[in-house]
């Protein structure tokens, strides 16, 4: 089974105590491409600019990512510039150029609209409403942010009506509920819609909730050194919707097991600038990473 990545495709500046990466390949749909291309197809639908680079898109290629849904518009790619403090959960977005993502409309290809899954990354809710107006998949999660709660919450709850999971951080979840319990949020927005949540928590992993109450929460996989942790939430919404793909079902075991690797994959960007990690990830250290979980987790 197939998944479709509806999302941003960019050129980072990010600044870390290890160093600095200058305009690295980055945008979420990038790293859930590369992350879920260990598991199964992905159709990456997005625009980039006519100054993005060649390299990029032929490594994209390489990975066996679908890239017919990637437009080319003329004029600048999306960049993004962040510098992450000595405490790597902590930073400061220094520059944000929408540039040709600002005019985007999402066009989905014949391949990408017949996908089972379909993962619409944090874009404006209006974009995602366009997306699940040309396609019909088997199972949609989605990804949203703190901008679009404040501004655009009337849409967001339309689209959040329309989707089966919610893969969200923490701070939003209780912004998006007003609830500070985290199971309490959790109760909120599956009765808004999605009937599995996903709440990131950083370096304290991720907890699974869906529509019987159960609850299943995974650590972050302790890293000798975190290099640049860009891009992990959406690696691991790359392999979450991944495992889930190549199950082709949506039990509470597989979720419980599409989390984990989820968190694998993460773990995997965290170790280098960009999705340099990532890019030589395959399913060996995925799993040899899982393994690492369930070492971890066992009592």
């Amino acid at each position: 089974m197939s998944v479709t990545v509806v999302g941003s495709v960019a050129l980072d500046t990010v600044e870390t105590p290890s160093g600095k990466n200058i305009e690295g390949l980055g945008g979420a749909a990038v790293y859930f491409s590369l992350a879920a291309a260990n598991f199964t197809q992905v159709h990456l639908v997005g625009v980039a600019g006519d100054d993005f680079p060649s390299e990029h898109e032929r490594l994209l290629a390489s990975k066996g990512i679908d890239l017919t849904g990637l437009e080319r518009a003329p004029g600048r790619t999306f960049r993004w510039a962040g510098k992450y403090h000595e405490d790597v959960n902590e930073r400061d977005t220094l520059d944000t150029q929408l540039n040709v993502f600002e005019s985007f409309h999402p066009k989905v290809p014949e391949a990408a609209r017949n996908a089972e899954y379909l993962f619409l990354g944090n874009i404006h809710p209006s974009l995602q409403l366009e997306v699940l107006e040309q396609t019909k998949h088997k199972f949609v999660a989605l990804d949203t942010m703190n901008l679009w709660i404040d501004i655009t919450l009337d849409t967001l709850t339309e689209v959040l009506g329309r989707v089966d999971c919610l893969i969200i951080n923490d701070g939003e979840a209780k912004q998006l509920t007003g609830e500070v319990n985290l199971r309490h949020a959790a109760r909120v927005i599956r009765g808004m819609g999605p009937h599995i949540v996903v709440i990131k928590k950083g370096e304290h992993g991720a907890m699974l909730f869906d529509e019987k109450d159960h609850i299943f929460s995974v650590p972050a996989l302790p890293l000798e050194k975190v290099v640049d942790p860009t891009g992990a939430g959406d690696s691991f919404a790359g392999g979450f919707m991944g495992y889930i793909a190549t199950q082709d079902k949506t039990d509470f075991a597989t979720l419980k097991q599409a989390v984990v690797h989820g968190s694998a994959c993460a773990s995997c960007t965290c170790e280098a600038f960009g999705p340099d990690a990532l890019v030589l990830a395959n399913m060996d250290l995925i799993k040899s990473r899982v393994d690492d979980f369930r070492k971890l987790m066992a009592f």
